[in-house]
């Protein structure tokens, strides 16, 4: 076996993890380099999965394994992240990091990763859409045998009452693997822990939830393994996974008789061998995914943006429920200043957005107040929020990108709203840009972003004109030309692909050769047919329909404009992502 060395990344939040590292053996000359990237079971570390180094015999390419927080030789506490979601960004940083410190480009890549982490992957996979080469999934943890009846809700309701804490596994090494070595040896392994904190552990299940009900975002080609007799983890979730998974090229093996670790069995060989074949096999011709740019015509998510906004029977269960709620709601709307001006603007509009971000429950009497906190505490209200948190990141990170290239900072926003995100971010930091184009459609918009503009004192470099942020020749005259464009929560709110590609085509001819785009996206929304069935748009007070598009869409269409992609943000509930691009020739 190839020596295995020892290294550490440090994560965007300053934690240093650590991970191990084989080299590449019988390396042709002038190649490309290429990677396995592997992700242990959760309470385990990536030493586990050594032995895979040498079985699956892939000597052309180098191997990784990290250890994830709280894991094996990574710092936290045992079993413990900050979220589920830190974790998932761990993996982006760690895939950047390998591609930026070994030379291996993402698209040389091969992910490997099994039960807890193959949910952490999977994650990954559908809110990031990586340019990996191709999944490998063994046994993913979708969906844990908890074996006491009503385990998870209460699980939360303790959580609620006393905070995070911590539970220890029940799994015995012998129900894991049939091979006494590997028993053997996860017995004696000082570095495996049984806890797992309450916070993680009910992080897996959301977002296992969110990932099996829409897999068919994930388009990388995918192998998934699963073992026939596991007492971990249910077969149902990963079955639905692998039926709704939206690859072209897909395959799963139900292997009988194996338990939980999958890649660690006695009998493993003939789940390695397929392995070994499928990576080779996905290396054999160029990395390839099915366009997605006609994706609002025909596919997944334009059957359910249909199916959302056509009427339901008149008075079957679901309509009563919804004319129902939309009653509630006109009611509440009589006591939340936030409810009412929903109706009044519509809940997709600039003034709606500009009182979610202020996030100060107003109403006409204590009641009004209550009924207003809870609308404002609703997810997505939440996600809308955290949106801005990340905008207002990467803008800072683009523009020290502007600068340290010698190049003025010129922003524009063509649908700003009031512009609150964009002004307030600037107001923060000592650096002010050279100029500030704010843009909307909105009469009302421009008139109260102009108010704001005064009262931040930003008169002398911001300005607010209405525009239309679908005109691709109004765009592409802007003057002066932008080096940093914003289109935050706008291409969300409308389903054709050609006005989005039509607005970023007009943003390419007018940005700078390598000046920067940041855009956002909604790959996932919990709440959308509460949305589409109960709430109201800007647009004459029409239903509020939205057509979801999958990060890897959304990618696409920027691709497709003349940007690439250098960076991601996304929530902890994977509903609104951020991310920055970069105009090239």
């Amino acid at each position: 076996m190839t020596e295995v060395r020892s290294n550490s990344f440090t994560t965007h939040d300053g934690v240093s993890l650590f991970y191990r590292h084989w080299p590449a053996e019988a390396m042709q000359p002038e190649a490309a380099r290429r990677a396995i990237v592997m992700f242990h079971r959760g309470h385990e570390h990536g030493g586990r999965m050594a032995h895979l180094v040498e079985e699956l015999g892939l000597q052309g390419f180098d191997f990784f394994a990290w250890d994830a927080r709280g894991h094996g030789e990574s710092p936290g506490e045992r079993g413990d992240s900050p979220s589920f979601a830190t974790s998932v960004r761990d993996v982006q940083t760690f895939i950047d990091h390998i591609a930026a410190t070994y030379g291996i480009d993402t698209a040389d890549m091969v992910v490997l990763a099994q039960s807890v982490g193959a949910v952490v992957i999977s994650t990954w996979a559908h809110d990031y859409a990586p340019k990996i080469r191709a999944l490998v999934l063994a046994s993913p943890a979708f969906k844990v045998k908890l074996y006491v009846p009503f385990a998870r809700p209460g699980l939360k309701l303790m959580r609620a009452w006393r905070g995070n804490f911590f539970v220890n596994s029940y799994v015995k090494a012998r129900f894991l693997s049939h091979d006494p070595q590997r028993i053997a040896s996860f017995e004696a392994d000082p570095l495996i822990s049984r806890p797992i904190s309450v916070n993680m552990l009910l992080g897996l299940y959301d977002a296992a939830e969110r990932v099996v009900a829409d897999a068919q975002a994930i388009q990388i080609p995918t192998q998934l393994l699963i073992s026939g007799s596991d007492f971990v983890v249910h077969r149902k979730p990963q079955e639905q996974f692998f039926a709704r998974l939206g690859s072209l090229d897909k395959e799963m093996h139900i292997l009988p008789g194996f338990f939980h670790d999958t890649l660690g069995e006695r009998d493993r060989a003939h789940a390695l061998s397929r392995v070994r074949r499928f990576v080779l096999k996905a290396f054999e011709q160029s990395l390839q995914r099915p366009s997605l740019l006609n994706a609002d015509r025909l596919g997944w998510s334009c059957a359910e943006a249909e199916e959302l906004a056509a009427p339901l029977p008149v008075n079957s269960p679901r309509d009563l429920y919804w004319r129902a709620t939309r009653a509630s709601m006109r009611l509440g709307s009589n006591l939340s200043a936030g409810v009412k001006l929903g109706f009044e603007t519509g809940f997709d509009s600039g003034s709606t957005l500009d009182y979610v971000y202020r996030n100060t429950p107003t109403g006409s009497s204590p009641i009004g107040r209550l009924i207003d906190r809870n609308y404002l505490n609703s997810i997505g209200w939440r996600g809308i929020r955290q949106r801005k948190v990340h905008a207002e990141e990467l803008l800072r990170l683009a523009m020290g990108k502007l600068r340290e290239s010698g190049s003025e900072v010129r922003i524009v926003d063509i649908a700003a709203g009031h512009g609150r995100y964009i002004l307030e971010a600037l107001e923060q930091g000592n650096d002010k840009p050279d100029s500030i184009l704010l843009r909307d459609y909105s009469d009302i918009n421009v008139r109260d972003g102009s108010a704001l503009i005064e009262q931040k004192g930003l008169g002398r470099i911001a300005r607010f004109v209405k525009g239309d942020a679908f005109d691709k020749a109004d765009l592409a005259a802007l003057d002066p030309k932008p080096t940093l464009a914003v289109v935050s929560g706008l291409y969300e709110l409308f389903a054709s692909n050609a006005m989005v590609s039509n607005s970023l085509a007009g943003l390419a001819e007018a940005l700078e050769e390598g000046g920067y785009l940041i855009y956002t996206g909604q790959p996932w929304h919990p709440q959308l047919e509460l949305i589409a069935r109960a709430l109201t748009s800007h647009r004459g007070g029409e239903a509020w329909v939205m057509r979801r598009r999958s990060q890897a869409e959304m990618d696409q269409l920027v691709e497709a404009a003349g940007f690439r992609k250098i960076t991601q943000r996304i929530d902890e509930w994977g509903i609104f992502s951020v991310s920055l691009a970069q105009r090239v020739s």
